[in-house]
């Protein structure tokens, strides 16, 4: 009889027992979540943002300031009458004491700021065109687009167009007189005159802020180098 009992009371257990796990915990239980290992596509944390490197600037090409003198070309071409700036203007407030017509229509202006030292302006199509002065003894020449002129030290003015030989080179100019011209650099050249007693003047004709062209009076032979290397001489 004990026997049966003790049957009964494992068969009622392990019942129990299977009710138990069949059942499971409560719905309103705080039992953790199983691990899926696959976290759900709703509930999942934002990507953190990628800390992309700054980009980098370019390198940037620097252009270097010129460094030649004013006025010069750059060897694009010659530079023969320099733009008036109106930035000097040594007979400001004077007037003329002389107007010329020079040989292609333009009007030259001549003003007469001391002995032996003068000022002319030559205006074209009512604008300033180009200045020559006389300095420190020195007569003034300039190649004005292939028309020369010459501002002596008595305030005379020469001009003439034509008769011009290109250097560098050694050339016959009008009254015998003998050019051998010389490159110095870009725009820049030197002629020496010689005749029958040696050297009488040295020309020098440069770009630059008042450097353009170069004349002298050789015993009445005008002659003007500009700063190409061409020059022209005239009676």
């Amino acid at each position: 009889m004990n026997r049966r009992r003790t049957a009964i009371a494992v068969v009622l257990g392990t019942a129990a027992a299977f009710l138990a796990t069949a059942c499971g915990p409560s719905d309103t239980g705080s039992s953790a979540p199983a691990n899926s290992g696959t976290p759900a596509t709703s509930s999942s944390a934002p990507a953190a943002p990628s800390a992309s490197a700054p980009a980098m600037p370019s390198p940037k090409a620097t252009v270097p300031t010129g460094t030649g003198d004013k006025g010069s070309t750059g060897g694009s071409g010659k530079t023969t009458a320099p733009a008036a700036t109106g930035a000097k203007d040594p007979a400001k407030g004077a007037s003329p004491i002389r107007t010329t017509k020079l040989v292609d229509g333009s009007t030259a202006k001549i003003y007469k700021l001391g002995d032996t030292h003068y000022y002319a302006k030559v205006i074209a199509n009512g604008e300033l065109f180009t200045s020559l002065e006389t300095t420190n003894g020195h007569v003034d020449g300039v190649d004005a687009n292939d028309m020369f002129i010459v501002l002596d030290l008595d305030g005379t003015i020469h001009s003439w167009t034509g008769g011009a030989q290109q250097g560098p080179g050694t050339f016959t100019l009008a009254g015998g007189w003998t050019a051998k011209v010389t490159r110095v650099a870009e725009l820049h050249y030197s002629a020496r005159i010689s005749g029958g007693e040696g050297d009488v003047a040295t020309l020098d004709a440069k770009s630059g802020d008042d450097g353009h062209s170069a004349g002298v009076n050789a015993n009445g032979i005008y002659i003007v180098l500009g700063n190409d290397g061409q020059i022209s001489a005239h009676a």
